[in-house]
């Protein structure tokens, strides 16, 4: 069974960075066929996805609101993925969510689709102060 568990999550102001970190558990990124992506979502509004990853090509998609701010990276050896944000804004505030898919994004748009994946997190709480 997969597990997620997320962190780094914070207080920052508007124009700062943080580095939120997904642990996975019961399988390994190097071996499995998969796709880890990170939503957020804020009070009264809809998930959203922000960013995947696709372990086997090593492709990666990114939400327009976040694109050239936000990183997504996989590190196989500690089985955590990594969503490194920076130049936050205010807007950016959310809890945030790691989600595994258990094959790769084939298609990109699927990658930004919460149906799409079958494992989450607990999330973590990102605020941003103007």
């Amino acid at each position: 069974e997969v597990q997620l568990a997320e962190s780094g999550g914070g207080w920052v102001q508007a124009g700062g960075s943080l580095r939120l970190s997904c642990a996975a558990s019961g399988y390994t990124f190097d071996t499995d066929e998969d796709a880890i992506a990170w939503f957020r979502q804020a009070p009264g509004k809809e998930r959203e996805g922000v960013a995947w990853i696709s372990r086997e090509d090593g492709t990666t998609g990114y939400a327009d609101f976040v694109k050239d701010r936000f990183t997504i990276t996989a590190d196989n050896a500690k089985n955590t993925v990594y969503l490194q944000m920076t130049s936050l804004k205010p807007e950016d505030t959310a809890v945030y969510y790691c989600a595994q898919a258990p094959t790769k994004v084939i298609r990109p748009a699927w990658g930004l689709l919460a149906d799409y994946y079958t494992t989450w997190g607990q999330g973590t709480q990102v605020t941003v102060s103007a």
